[in-house]
């Protein structure tokens, strides 16, 4: 079995979890309260701030060509694709520079993302790609449960773009090349490094289910 086929199965409840949220589901039936997408938008953009120090920390630890250029890929990927979608999103709330400037980071939020950057300090390259590895994908695979649920989503006049984001063939593409290049550079790995790239990887897909609650709670 490769490692991100154990690492899936690992976190598996928890992955099934995200497409039952009341969260995901109201956008995928349209019916979210757009107050509390507004406070999602905004955390997210703030969790993404950090997120993406995370990747930049994976091309000093890289040990390949091909690695740093996966983690570069993601950087651009996230500062010009991702991150646009949320600035798209707050000009529509008219969220200004200085709110956002002024709001503090949500409590799961801001360990969350702690979490990604102390495993991104301390440890190596593999264990940064685990770290990441929940967020990345699972967007993707929320996107297309969502649509195999409700076609009509990617239409929807206010949550579709969120929609046509993550399930665009070019972010596939690069989740992808990351689930590749993990595979290979745990091939060597023993059994006591992959259960620790499952510890990883189930505790930064808990802090993603953590984040599709507090977006519901509006939590603080």
């Amino acid at each position: 079995m490769k490692t991100t086929e154990r690492l899936l199965r690992a976190a598996k409840d928890i992955w099934a979890a995200y497409s039952e949220h009341p969260f995901v589901l109201g956008i995928q039936n349209g019916t979210l309260d757009q107050e509390k997408f507004r406070y999602y938008i905004i955390q997210d953009f703030l969790y993404l701030e950090q997120y993406t120090k995370v990747f930049a920390l994976g091309i000093a630890k890289a040990k390949s060509p091909e690695t740093i250029q996966l983690f570069s890929k993601y950087v651009t990927l996230l500062t010009e694709g991702e991150m646009d979608i949320h600035r798209g999103y707050m000009g529509k709330f008219a969220v200004s520079c200085e709110e956002l400037e002024a709001t503090p980071m949500a409590l799961d939020n801001l360990s969350y993302t702690s979490y990604m950057l102390r495993v991104a300090y301390e440890e190596g390259e593999v264990e940064i790609l685990a770290a990441i590895l929940s967020c990345a994908y699972s967007y993707e695979v929320i996107a297309k449960t969502l649509l195999e649920r409700n076609p009509a989503a990617v239409d929807h006049p206010f949550y579709g773009e969120w929609v046509r984001g993550y399930a665009d063939p070019h972010y596939s593409e690069a989740n992808i090349l990351l689930l590749e290049i993990t595979d290979r550079l745990a091939q060597h790995y023993t059994e006591t490094q992959i259960r620790h790239l499952e510890e990883i990887f189930v505790a930064c897909s808990r802090y993603e289910l953590a984040f599709w609650e507090l977006a519901w709670n509006m939590s603080k």
